[in-house]
């Protein structure tokens, strides 16, 4: 029974390797959602009412105006998650110097291991007492704190949270930010376009004419339908994710964490916040960061973590 069990999972394993095969695939696909969305709100419904005037042409106004500053912002969103790197390890990096006593943390193993060091293989006595640094024998390299292989991309990522199919790429330290954002604004993108078609999604089921063509309804009813699903669905990842980030933690380090009763890296809420939006209130709801909190904030580039100091010697 066990064997059988060891055989299932390294086959899913292998079957997740296959997901970089679908590449823009997951793109077009999103692309593809949002262009049927679009000609159903703007082409079809929406921006013809523009010239219906009075009341009816301010509520087409408004909602054209509240469709397209999301979309920019969901779109802006999207490709900084797709196109910026989570995070991966430096070549020359090495474990945190202890100022005081010259000292290098030892690492996590009971033996010795073999660390790449440019093209060279040097042994590391390692130390099985204090287990904050770890050794990834995929990568052949040292692991930082909250680093984590993903066998989809095919090495460690830092502060991964998880690989998304949807973005085509691994959600780490470096894109969990533009990632919560492209959730956020797809869900109120998503919900905004829900109850704008609503109406015309009820006419469907009156016995009143309902004016367009056969292809224009059959476009109306997919947008509506799609949009509803997605709302619906983002938003339970969204709220998942809200209750990672207060708490200082990523999906993989909930579910490895799940039996010990305290974190080391839980802050306080808002420090917690900072640690993934930064300090600069006027880039909350931007997929970008400040200089100054690049600069002032080591946790943003994914390598040096604040924790706190009574289990500052507790890792995952």
């Amino acid at each position: 029974m066990y064997r059988s069990g060891a055989v299932m999972a390294w086959n899913v394993f292998r079957f997740c390797t296959a997901l970089r095969g679908l590449g823009s695939i997951m793109i077009l696909l999103v692309l593809g959602v949002v262009g049927v969305t679009y000609y159903a709100v703007v082409i079809t419904n929406y921006g013809p009412a523009l010239y219906h005037g009075g009341l009816e042409s301010l509520l087409a106004l408004l909602i054209l105006l509240f469709f397209h500053v999301l979309l920019v912002m969901l779109l802006w969103s999207y490709f900084s998650v797709v196109f910026t790197d989570p995070g991966s390890v430096p070549p020359s990096w090495r474990p945190t110097v202890d100022e005081e006593s010259g000292d290098t943390i030892p690492l996590a193993s009971s033996e010795f291991v073999n660390q790449v060091v440019g093209s060279q293989l040097s042994p590391v006595v390692v130390d099985p007492s204090n287990s904050r640094v770890r050794y990834c024998r995929k990568c052949n390299q040292l692991k930082p704190p909250r680093c984590h292989h993903c066998s989809v991309c095919g090495r460690c990522v830092l502060k991964m949270d998880h690989h998304c199919v949807w973005v085509v790429n691994c959600v780490g330290a470096l894109n969990y930010k533009f990632f919560l954002l492209f959730l956020f604004y797809t869900f109120l993108e998503t919900t905004l376009v829900t109850l704008a078609l609503l109406p015309q999604f009820v006419a469907f089921f009156s016995d009143r004419e309902i004016p367009g063509t056969p292809g224009t309804l059959a476009t109306t009813f997919l947008a509506f339908v799609l949009n509803l699903a997605f709302a619906l669905s983002v938003l339970g990842f969204l709220i998942m994710h809200i209750s990672l980030v207060s708490a200082n933690t990523t999906t993989i380090e909930a579910y490895e964490k799940k039996s010990s009763p305290k974190w080391r890296y839980d802050l306080g809420r808002r420090r917690n916040f900072e640690q993934v939006f930064g300090t600069d209130k006027g880039y909350w709801f931007l997929p970008a960061y400040s200089e100054d909190d690049l600069r002032r904030m080591p946790a943003l580039q994914g390598l040096e973590y604040p924790s706190k100091p009574d289990l500052d010697g507790q890792e995952l």
